[in-house]
């Protein structure tokens, strides 16, 4: 009984690992992008993110609902660039995935349902002021990112667009997190000792 428990407990990765699965799809992207063009990169990166999924599910018998849409919309939307052999699909798709993550959240917010918990509320634990500031942060940023993207690609070459992606996004996101830290611990609430 204990070793079946133990079996259907979640499995960890290695940060290694982790980082490759999570990133590992973008560099793909960039590098067949440079070799073959935006129709190959469009291809490998539908390839690699459903072959990251699958590692990441491989590893710790779990997928979050996060990468789930994602690799949703990169499958539909690369299917579609690469259908009508339009490159459109494949930029938009990242204008639309961010707007919606940022209308989930602020939908969310307003049902009373803080997604933003449900999904980090493993890795933090925030007082409910915590959790709506951050929630409307998050949802604002994922809407900048929506807009920005929209001007770049329709004011851009296609190649300078792939960098944006890659070398853009990625830190953006980075740097806006690490700004969100002292929010965090503002809001951070101790975790109580069991008392005797």
């Amino acid at each position: 009984m204990s070793e079946d428990r133990m079996a259907e407990k979640p499995r960890g990765m290695p940060p290694l690992l982790k980082l490759l699965t999570e990133v590992g799809p973008l560099v793909a992207f960039f590098v067949a992008n440079a070799w073959g063009g935006i129709f190959w990169a469009t291809g490998i990166y539908m390839v690699a993110a459903a072959a990251a999924l699958a590692v990441s599910w491989a590893m710790t018998r779990r997928i979050a609902i996060v990468p789930i849409v994602t690799l949703g919309f990169v499958v539909a939307f690369g299917g579609l660039t690469l259908i009508l052999a339009d490159e459109v699909f494949i930029k938009v798709k990242v204008s639309i995935i961010n707007a919606m993550f940022g209308a989930i959240l602020l939908a969310g917010l307003m049902l009373g349902r803080p997604l933003l918990k449900l999904a980090l509320g493993e890795a933090l634990n925030l007082d409910p002021e915590g959790w709506r500031k951050l929630t409307i942060r998050w949802a604002l940023f994922f809407f900048a990112m929506a807009g920005l993207n929209e001007i770049v690609w329709r004011t851009v070459t296609t190649d300078t667009w792939v960098n944006f992606k890659v070398f853009g996004l990625l830190p953006l996101t980075l740097l806006f997190a690490v700004a969100q830290i002292r929010l965090m611990q503002r809001h951070m609430v101790e975790e109580r000792s069991p008392s005797a």
